[in-house]
């Protein structure tokens, strides 16, 4: 746990200089585009902070190449090399979007070429889903829908990046419970260079989320940009697909962690896609609504969760704190019927399913009496662009 932390502060502390290095060299050099009909900030800002957080991470990869105890990561160094050339490839796939507006066809392109790098040359796929009898499938399959779980949750991630310090925060507590997650599996299955990549991302991107926020909350300095919540979404996918895509059910004492029953089969499942679950909401929404009206699904509008948020007349900072508290209910419930699952006892679940009642009902309530009701929000800060989103 030690070298966790020391990782999580590594990275947060290297971030965060390099976020106000950027922030510095974007004003003076005037990096920033101009104020668009679909934005909510009223002051032009620069979205170059994606920058700072891919080499905040590829800092902290470059530091465990040589820290003994993440050495199995890097034997052989495969997968590690191909991560970072394809964090690299989104990060400045990214940044040029975000200066100069790529076509979304060339930035799909993109994503499925980086998604391909981690799939095909770094060996990382989902092989099999962890429930009943392991399913392991064909290496084409396994290939395609890797593939598309990577592209899916870049674009999801990236989807949600609207409002100050939402993408950052969200993306903390989702990593904070799955750098949790991961390490009760690797503690209960047994270490294995996967998993360790796994707990390993997930520190990097908490450090990452903790560099970049200050200057990122409400009123932001910097933004992300394309180019910080794609790496994000990039490697929040690769670090669950180590995971839970490598995962044998027969190597987990089913005393141990409660593998009878169907819940309890199903939440290592469940909890990777659960952490994401309002990227992935958002995303799915704007595909189905785009696509019905004959637009791109990839085509901008106004009409995202934190948009409509704000048009509940919450106030930008309580639409971004409400998002933050929808994250750490869903997904802590679901941790605690985990961690639950390892018990043998008839109650088992209860703590999980209570918190989650409760934490639900309680952010329905605020959600559904906004700050200001009947008063759309008509400007304020914001994050970046709802991304070609």
């Amino acid at each position: 746990m030690k070298q966790y932390l020391f990782t999580i502060i590594l990275t947060a502390v290297i971030t965060f200089a390099l976020t106000w290095a950027v922030w510095r060299l974007s004003l003076r050099y005037k990096l920033y585009p101009g104020i668009r009909e679909r934005d909510v900030h009223t002051t032009p800002t620069p979205r170059l902070g994606g920058v700072a957080i891919f080499l905040g991470i590829a800092t902290a990869i470059g530091v465990s190449a040589v820290n003994p105890f993440f050495a199995t990561m890097w034997t052989p160094p495969r997968t590690m090399w191909a991560i970072l050339a394809a964090a690299l490839l989104i990060a400045v796939i990214g940044v040029v979007d975000d200066l100069w507006d790529l076509d979304w066809m060339i930035k799909l392109g993109a994503q499925f070429l980086a998604a391909g790098i981690i799939t095909i040359g770094g060996g990382l796929q989902i092989l099999s889903l962890p429930f009943g009898d392991m399913l392991v499938f064909s290496s084409w399959l396994s290939i395609t829908m890797t593939m598309f779980a990577i592209v899916i949750v870049m674009n999801a991630v990236n989807f949600i990046d609207g409002l100050d310090g939402l993408v950052a925060g969200v993306c903390l507590i989702s990593n904070g419970v799955f750098f949790a997650y991961s390490y009760i599996v690797t503690r209960d299955s047994g270490a294995s260079s996967f998993f360790n990549l796994s707990t390993f991302l997930a520190a990097v991107l908490i450090g990452a989320c903790l560099g970049f926020l200050p200057l990122n909350w409400s009123p932001a300095k910097l933004f992300m940009g394309d180019s910080g919540a794609l790496v994000m979404g990039l490697l929040m996918a690769t670090s669950a697909i180590s995971l839970t895509g490598q995962l044998d059910p027969s190597v987990i004492d089913p005393q141990r962690i409660g593998r009878s029953g169907l819940l309890g089969a199903f939440i290592p499942i469940l909890l990777p896609l659960l952490v994401v679950l309002l990227p992935l909401l958002d995303f799915g929404l704007a595909v189905l609504r785009r696509m019905s009206a004959g637009k791109s699904p990839f085509s901008p509008d106004r009409k995202h969760l934190h948009h409509r948020m704000l048009d509940l007349g919450h106030r930008d900072r309580d639409a971004v704190l409400i998002f933050y508290a929808w994250t750490a209910v869903i997904s802590l419930a679901v941790l605690l019927m985990y961690v639950g699952a390892r018990e043998d006892w008839p109650g088992q679940y209860l703590p999980g399913v209570l918190f989650g009642v409760v934490g639900i009902a309680a952010c329905l309530v605020i959600t559904l009496n906004p700050t200001r009701r009947g008063t759309p929000a008509t400007g304020g800060a914001s994050d970046q662009k709802p991304v070609e989103s």
